[in-house]
């Protein structure tokens, strides 16, 4: 685990260093997607899909600006609008936007589909947008996100490890992200690929708005449906709705199931030090943020992304977006030293605070 996050980190430099020298270059080939050419003097609109995962205003929001600071030499600003998980207020920060005239739009959508007018209004009136975590739909001009199927496919792999051979006798429940989410499909797909065939899927939820009461909600009604113990584990697309599924478990007197997760979050690594959650997936968000930052700037600018992107995806409505897709590591209590930790996400004081110190001494984290 230690040489793969060691790679994630060494391609995380390499896309930064592609993409500052793209951004700082004369740009005489603008992208036909682009804005006219402007300077260091510009103004990116951010908008971000809800505050209860703490990933957004921990890490996506701070570290934009501070890249897009470094990008323009301080004088680009951006400007900022959290959702708070309701696509109608998202598509009337977009309008504000417009209205506003900002150079470029980074959009992490709360839904895909209902963002995707929006995205078309602020191409009319010449802003290019990148679509942020989320591939959303419209007329979008780049794309950053993690390899979500792969994301799916590794918290599948984890859980049939954790397993071991009661994966043949028992049965999971699967919770699933919100279904106004493209990535939640993209995360099933993954894990369904890994799982079926080896362990029986007793329920699985779509989970509305990734929200932890409601994957709560959800457990409780498998537990009932199925019986206690009859459940040898629990598929979560997520670290919020592990927590949960958990305190469902715990309140059935369900205990010493693998429960996995994604985003790193610091109550789900917490969870992981006790034992408590198997696993979440650990995804740098760093470099996801930094090649946001680079590819808004230079389409705000009129260059090429041609340095920065060397993928292309392709959205319902849309064909060969250039794309960026971030690798990502299984993370256990094996690894947090060499990942969470090793990457300055969480330091171990954050991690071990007074009733996880046991734990954390148990694993050496100190």
């Amino acid at each position: 685990m230690r040489r793969a996050a060691v790679a994630i980190a060494a391609g995380a430099m390499a896309v930064s260093l592609a993409a500052c020298g793209s951004a700082k270059e004369s740009g005489d080939n603008a992208d036909s997607t682009g804005s006219a050419k402007k300077g260091d003097d510009i103004k990116v609109g951010l908008l971000l899909p809800e505050n209860a995962t703490a990933r957004y205003e921990k890490f996506d929001r701070v570290l934009i600006e501070k890249k897009v600071k470094e990008l323009t030499g301080g004088k680009g600003e951006v400007v900022y609008a959290n959702a708070k998980q309701d696509a109608s207020t998202q598509n009337q920060q977009v309008d504000t936007m417009v209205t506003n005239k900002v150079d470029v739009l980074i959009v992490d959508a709360v839904d895909s589909k209902a963002i995707a007018g929006s995205v078309k209004k602020a191409k009319d009136a010449g802003i290019p947008v990148v679509a942020y975590d989320r591939l959303a739909e419209g007329p979008i001009d780049a794309y950053t996100s993690f390899d979500n199927v792969t994301v799916g496919k590794t918290q599948g792999e984890a859980l049939l490890k954790a397993l071991g051979d009661k994966a043949k006798d028992g049965q999971i429940v699967m919770m699933n992200g919100s279904s106004t989410d493209p990535n939640a499909a993209q995360f099933k797909q993954g894990a369904h690929s890994v799982l079926d065939g080896k362990v029986k899927v007793g329920r699985e939820y779509d989970t509305k708005e990734w929200k932890p009461e409601n994957a709560n909600a959800n457990m409780e009604g498998a537990i009932s449906a199925l019986g206690k113990d009859k459940i040898v584990g629990v598929y979560s697309a997520n670290d919020g709705m592990a927590g949960g599924i958990i305190t469902a478990l715990k309140a059935a007197g369900i205990a010493d199931i693998p429960v996995t997760g994604q985003d790193a979050e610091l109550s789900g690594v917490q969870r992981i030090v006790t034992g408590e959650q198997y696993m979440s997936v650990y995804k740098p968000y760093p470099q996801e943020a930094d090649v946001a930052a680079e590819m808004a700037v230079a389409l705000a600018q009129g260059k090429s992304l041609d340095s920065i992107a060397k993928d292309k995806v392709d959205s319902p409505t849309t064909k060969a977006i250039p794309s960026v897709l971030v690798p990502v590591v299984s993370l256990t209590k094996d690894n947090i030293n060499d990942t969470v930790i090793k990457d300055g996400i969480y330091t171990v004081n954050e991690i071990c605070t007074g009733k996880y110190k046991a734990a954390c001494d148990k694993i050496g984290l100190k």
